[in-house]
């Protein structure tokens, strides 16, 4: 197949460009710095020479969008929401324009578009959309916005030869340098992995390995449209989840951390506490009925072959 991934040049692009590649798919990145083979140059806001990319193609995975890796001033979030909207009605309206259009447009999404909670989960079915819980911060609210509209530019593109999913993924788990992952990890071994603020927050997230196979599943489910949760089965409490990391890394204490502290962390690592203080308890309710397998539904054992493969990496390299 050809697959064509808007904006493929972060963390998750990685996964995706180097597991499609191997599986023998022609894979072909957008991107505003072309610099391998396999790039086409775009903006992600306007139509250009680059629409003709995916003319003829069979998948178009968008996943263009500034990162969330960053401090939420007033200037970084309107980015966020411009550089989200905007790529993702482009595409659209190239999907829309070409004579032989993809069959299948998977838009990047977030599972922060859920409400902060710590009781009941939240499927695609029940879950509440956020925004309105009391007591959030209001830039809390601006990023579910951001959400919403994300995912509203392609539900209102005219696309129809196209199925359409959302992506509502989960961080996603990969050994990658500079990756959420690695991060958490470089704190775990610092002995600053403890509970943050309490830690009775969730964490949802997902292995890299699933991340792919389930985008993988979406492509070959002709039935399966709209919103999807991609995020492993067993979300967990942060304080549960990054003692997990730490047991797999061998460290045996992990400093707590108050709010204010969290803070300052996340000021020094130049990102936003919302990243670790916000509870995302979110399942994957429609992958599973669909018959969806996850090689890893747990993070004690996600994060054993997570070290592993980090640890495997450092001795090869």
């Amino acid at each position: 197949m050809k697959i064509v991934i808007p904006g493929g040049t972060g963390q998750v692009g990685g996964i995706l460009r180097r597991a499609l590649a191997a599986a023998g798919h022609e894979v072909v990145v957008l991107t505003r710095r072309p610099s391998r083979k396999g790039d086409v140059a775009w903006d992600g806001a306007t139509p250009g020479p680059w629409t003709a990319a995916l003319d003829g193609s069979d998948v178009v995975i968008n996943l263009a969008g500034r990162s969330v890796s960053c401090r939420y001033t007033q200037a970084n979030l309107r980015e966020m929401m411009d550089s989200r909207v905007d790529s993702a009605r482009v595409v659209g309206e190239a999907i829309g324009a070409v004579a032989r259009p993809p069959r299948v447009w998977l838009q990047m999404s977030t599972a922060t578009i859920y409400a902060h909670r710590f009781g009941a989960a939240h499927d695609e079915a029940g879950g509440v959309i956020g925004g309105a819980e009391a007591g959030i911060p209001d830039y809390w609210a601006f990023s579910v916005e951001i959400a919403k509209e994300w995912e509203r530019a392609q539900e209102e593109a005219v696309t129809p030869e196209t199925r359409k999913v959302a992506l509502r993924s989960a961080m996603v788990m990969s050994p990658d340098r500079g990756g959420v992952f690695d991060v958490l990890l470089r704190m775990a071994r610092l002995g600053l992995g403890g509970p943050v603020a309490g830690g009775a927050q969730y964490v949802s997230w997902i292995h890299d390995q699933d991340f792919v196979r389930a985008v993988e599943f979406l492509v070959d489910r002709n039935d399966l449209t709209g919103p999807v949760n991609l995020t492993a089965p067993g979300p967990l409490p942060q304080r549960d989840f990054m003692r997990a990391l730490r047991a797999a890394w061998g460290v045996p204490v992990g400093l707590p951390a108050t709010k204010w502290m969290a803070e300052l962390g996340a000021f020094a690592l130049r990102t936003d506490t919302e990243l670790l203080l916000k509870s995302r308890r979110v399942v994957p309710g429609r992958l599973r009925e669909a018959g969806f397998e996850f090689g890893y539904d747990t993070w004690p054992a996600a994060a054993d072959d997570l070290v592993g493969r980090v640890r495997a990496a450092r001795v090869a390299g």
